[in-house]
């Protein structure tokens, strides 16, 4: 997120009573990625998390921090300074939420998936904000891209990023939403590929269980953005307190560019499915044509192996056993027969 990395005190009060940010543990600068406050746009100062308060209540001035896998100590600190409800806390530890959007007295919180494509799999992660009047916090988990270049980005337009905190709650899922469509991509030429395979033979084994996995991993990319598509549609109806209705459009927008990851995501699906079923017809096109193979030199063979049985059985009295060229019309029969059935398989696309 921001250039610098915030170190956060770590020195134990005295003996005497600690002031209240000691009673929740002096957090380390482990899991800080940020912790900035910015004044009509333009960032004043890189604070530690135990003066956000402070900085927050001031007028015209927003604290930006950008948390990621925070320890607990860490989370009750953030929620000391800006008094955090208790159960939205609780859901930004656990990191094991659904998309949603909660309103807590005059606080918001926001939870939304993200995803990032690593050793060919859709690896998931979360991202919790909480936003508030002169703050916003961004607590990730898992796998999901640094918001860095988010915050450099918008630090360049000082005059977006004095609208205040929910343009940069805005700007937040923006990038998350945008980072769906690498994923997409590179599933996309993956898919391709397979499409110009499953035409030419059948599909092996390991091809049939990627396809699986892929159509797997999109549907549970599916099931991330569905109800982040809510979360967003709320945001832009304009009965969210916390986010202004000029920032309406800005939302709608991020709803749009939902949508279309989800059009993609069903479109990838269905041609994922169409390969299965086309590898499956190739599959039984080419049983049958092998059966048909099979079929024709068995009738073929049938010829001479019939009149080998019937001149091998051992009978003393069989006619034409003492004609002088019987052997080699038998042989000229045979063969006849043999280029007949021959002909008419291959004609018929048999062999």
């Amino acid at each position: 997120m921001s250039v610098s990395h915030i170190r956060l005190a770590a020195v134990a009060a005295p003996e005497q009573a600690p002031d209240p940010a000691a009673e929740q543990g002096q957090v380390h600068a482990a899991g800080v990625i940020a912790s900035s406050v910015y004044a009509h746009g333009v960032r004043v100062a890189d604070i530690p998390v135990e003066e956000a308060g402070e900085w927050a209540r001031k007028d015209d001035h927003v604290v930006w921090i950008g948390l990621f896998e925070p320890e607990p100590a860490l989370l009750k600190c953030v929620q000391h300074q800006f008094n955090l409800h208790p159960l939205a806390v609780e859901d930004a530890t656990n990191a094991h939420q659904r998309p949603k959007l909660e309103q807590y007295g005059d606080a918001l919180f926001v939870v939304a998936r993200t995803a990032q494509l690593i050793e060919g799999r859709i690896a998931f992660g979360e991202t919790h904000v909480f936003l508030g009047r002169g703050y916003i916090v961004s607590v990730r988990h898992g796998a999901s891209t640094s918001y860095k270049s988010v915050r450099q980005h918008w630090e360049t337009c000082p005059t977006s990023l004095a609208k205040g905190e929910d343009f940069i709650l805005y700007a937040i899922l923006d990038f998350i939403v945008d980072n769906y469509m690498p994923v997409l991509e590179a599933i996309h030429e993956e898919v391709e590929e397979i499409e110009d395979k499953v035409l030419a033979k059948p599909m092996a084994r390991s091809d049939i269980e990627r396809l699986y996995m892929l159509r797997r991993d999109l549907l549970r990319l599916r099931n991330a953005i569905m109800p982040l598509l809510d979360v967003c549609q709320r945001l832009t109806n304009g009965n969210v307190p916390q986010v202004r209705p000029t920032l309406a459009p800005m939302f709608r927008d991020v709803t749009d560019h939902l949508r279309t990851v989800q059009e993609k995501i069903d479109s990838l699906r269905e041609v994922l499915a169409f390969a299965f079923e086309a590898s499956l017809l190739v599959g039984q096109s080419q049983e049958n044509s092998i059966t048909k193979r099979l079929a024709s030199w068995a009738a073929i063979l049938a010829v001479p192996t019939a009149v080998a049985g019937i001149y091998g059985m051992n009978f003393k009295n069989m006619p034409e056993l003492e004609l002088h060229y019987g052997y080699y019309g038998v042989l000229a029969f045979i063969v006849a027969s043999c280029a007949v059935l021959y002909w008419r398989f291959k004609r018929n696309g048999w062999l």
